[in-house]
C-alpha cells in the first residue's frame, strides 16, 4: 500500500546581518553563499550599501542582507546615511542576526543592541570563536551577551574557518516564514555583474592602497 509523505512547507525570508564595523559580517556572508558577493578589507565600513547574498536548499531560501557597520564615532553625512541603511534593514527583514566578536561586548556592540527590534527573532552570532582558547571564557562571554538583550538564539561560529555554520543555518531556518522562493535556485546575489566587478575593484584598491586612502 502506498503511503503519501507530506513534505514540509518551503521557507523563505530576509535575514539581516548587523553589527559594528569589522566583526566579520561580509566574511560570514561569503562563506555561507560559497563565493564572494560582499567585499572585505581591514577598513571599517568597507560595505557601503546593503548587499544581498542568497543561499538556497531543498527546504528553504535564505536571503541575507549584509549591512554597513553601525558606528557613532564619526557623524558625517556618509556615516549618517550608512547608519540609516542599517535601521531600515532592521525594519524590513524577517530575522535579524547580530554579529559580535567572541570575547567581550564592546561599547559599539551595545549601541547596536539598542537598535534591535523586539517584534521578530533576533539571533546573536558570536564570531571568531577560534580566537578564544578558553572555553570557560567563551561561556562567560555568552552569558554576558545573553543578559544584554532577550536574544531568540545564541550561536557561536568562526566565519573564517567555517565552523558551526551548518548549525547557524538550521537555527535561522526554524524562524523563517513559509514562503515561495524570491530568487532562482542558482542565484547567489541580487547584484549585477557590473556591480560585482566594481566592488571587487574597490576591494583591491583598499587592499593595495589602504594607507593612502584618507579615512
Amino acid at each position: 500500500m502506498n503511503q503519501s509523505v507530506e513534505s514540509s512547507p518551503f521557507k523563505c525570508g530576509l535575514v539581516a546581518i548587523v553589527g559594528r564595523p569589522n566583526v566579520g559580517k561580509s566574511t560570514l556572508l561569503n562563506r555561507i553563499v560559497g563565493q564572494k558577493v560582499s567585499i572585505t578589507s581591514k577598513k571599517a565600513q568597507t560595505t557601503r550599501h546593503r548587499v544581498m547574498g542568497i543561499h538556497t536548499t531543498d527546504e528553504a531560501q535564505f536571503v541575507f542582507v549584509d549591512t554597513p557597520g553601525f558606528q557613532t564615532r564619526y557623524t558625517g553625512t556618509m556615516n549618517r546615511t550608512m547608519n540609516k541603511r542599517v535601521r531600515e534593514t532592521l525594519s524590513d527583514t524577517d530575522v535579524v542576526m547580530l554579529l559580535v566578536e567572541a570575547g567581550r561586548l564592546k561599547k559599539e556592540d551595545r549601541q547596536v543592541i539598542e537598535l534591535l527590534p523586539t517584534d521578530r527573532p533576533v539571533i546573536l552570532v558570536a564570531n571568531k570563536i577560534d580566537h578564544v582558547s578558553d572555553r570557560g571564557e567563551l561561556m562567560a562571554y555568552l552569558q554576558e551577551a545573553a543578559a544584554a538583550f532577550p536574544f531568540t538564539e545564541i550561536v557561536p561560529v568562526s566565519a573564517k574557518q567555517s565552523k558551526n555554520l551548518d548549525e547557524l543555518l538550521k537555527t535561522i531556518q526554524t524562524h523563517l516564514p513559509e514562503n515561495a522562493p524570491l530568487f532562482g535556485e542558482d542565484d547567489v546575489t541580487d547584484q549585477t555583474e557590473r556591480q560585482l566587478a566594481a566592488e571587487l575593484i574597490r576591494e583591491k584598491v583598499f587592499r593595495l592602497c589602504g594607507e593612502e586612502i584618507p579615512y
